[in-house]
């Protein structure tokens, strides 16, 4: 099994605890995925911030016009600092998604580190050189665009007057 690595980091001028809320409230993940993917929640009750053990259920379009349920837990939260989920049904072999929350000047650096793995073996590897890098890619790009359209951006050092 080949294990694959995503790493993104934003930083966004809000603070850690109106991060926290933001984040952590399954409702909001619609709002940051890209439209096509046709993100549905499916859990009959969702509380308003999630915990370790809650199970979260979607529907996802894979590619149109296949879509598919996908199960994911959380397996551990430490408000405002961080919260992972973990698939336990759907498309990937292995999926490992961590959330991280750090207080900066100026607002909170967001950091998304996700393990992945694909199934099919080859055909996986494949898959994954053609097209499943790149998507997951645009995905985590169009979450960057959607946080900054929402929040907007902190200043950094260099820009900073």
């Amino acid at each position: 099994m080949k294990l694959h690595r995503l790493k993104q980091t934003q930083e966004i001028p809000i603070g850690i605890e109106d991060a926290w809320r933001f984040f952590s409230d399954p409702s909001n993940l619609a709002r940051i995925t890209p439209p096509e993917m046709g993100f549905l929640i499916t859990s009959p009750e969702l509380p308003m911030e999630i915990h370790a053990g809650l199970i979260i259920t979607y529907r996802v379009r894979v590619l149109p016009p296949l879509s598919l349920g996908w199960v994911t837990e959380i397996t551990q939260a430490r408000p405002p600092h961080f919260f992972i989920d973990e698939q336990r049904f759907g498309p990937y072999r292995f999926w490992h998604h961590q959330h991280h929350f750090e207080e900066i000047a100026g607002g909170t650096r967001t950091s998304d580190i996700v393990h992945y793995a694909l199934p099919f073996g080859p055909l996986g590897s494949m898959a994954h050189a053609l097209f499943v890098r790149r998507r997951l890619r645009q995905i985590f790009d169009f979450r960057e665009q959607a946080l900054t359209d929402m929040f907007g951006t902190t200043a950094s050092p260099s820009t900073a007057g």
